[in-house]
């Protein structure tokens, strides 16, 4: 992890500590945390082709580092759309197939307007996969398979959440995350 985070970085680190943690959304993320394996990158997503080349960049860091677990890619400014996010999104798993990395790193996608298909919008099930900004989280397969194996019943770990995000409801949900987002830009609502 770089010493300083951009203000956005900085917000996403706490994103992952009190929304993802906090909420046990990833059993995994408190021990990355704590480990300070996860990197946290920000790129502009105006224009993608520079925004997919810090994505395979961040590929090779991955090769050459072992002590970092996982990438959280903050994709900003750019990708407000959530159905630009998904088009973006799908050119960069192709790129990750081409760039010869199937198998070895797998997307994880996050966006703050996330609706999974055949989803209501203010369903709060659509929080376990909602972030501050638009982001893509590059997991090491092997590291992924590993913990899995570890955990107790991981198929249970999405059913859970989505009990868990309908417990606290849309409302709280969303003010967690515009709250996050407002420590980066106190103007916006």
């Amino acid at each position: 992890m770089p010493d300083t985070l951009t203000p956005a970085c900085a917000a996403t680190r706490d994103w992952v500590e009190g929304f993802v943690v906090a909420h046990n959304v990833c059993p995994f993320a408190r021990r990355e945390l704590l480990a300070e394996s996860i990197r946290f990158v920000e790129e502009a997503a105006s224009e993608w082709e520079p925004a997919l080349e810090t994505l395979i960049a961040e590929c090779r860091r991955l090769d050459a580092s072992a002590a970092i677990e996982t990438t959280l890619l903050v994709l900003r400014p750019g990708l407000e759309d959530f159905d630009d996010y998904l088009d973006f999104l799908a050119v960069a798993e192709a790129l990750l197939v081409e760039q010869g990395y199937e198998g070895i790193y797998q997307l994880a996608s996050f966006h703050p307007d996330y609706c999974f298909d055949g989803a209501e919008q203010d369903d709060p099930a659509n929080f376990t996969n909602r972030s501050p900004w638009p982001m893509l989280h590059l997991l090491r397969e092997a590291g992924l398979e590993h913990a899995l194996a570890h955990y107790p019943n991981p198929e249970a770990i999405p059913e859970r959440n989505i009990e868990r995000m309908r417990q606290l409801g849309s409302e709280r949900l969303a003010a967690e995350l515009t709250a996050l987002r407002n420590r980066v830009h106190p103007d916006r609502d």
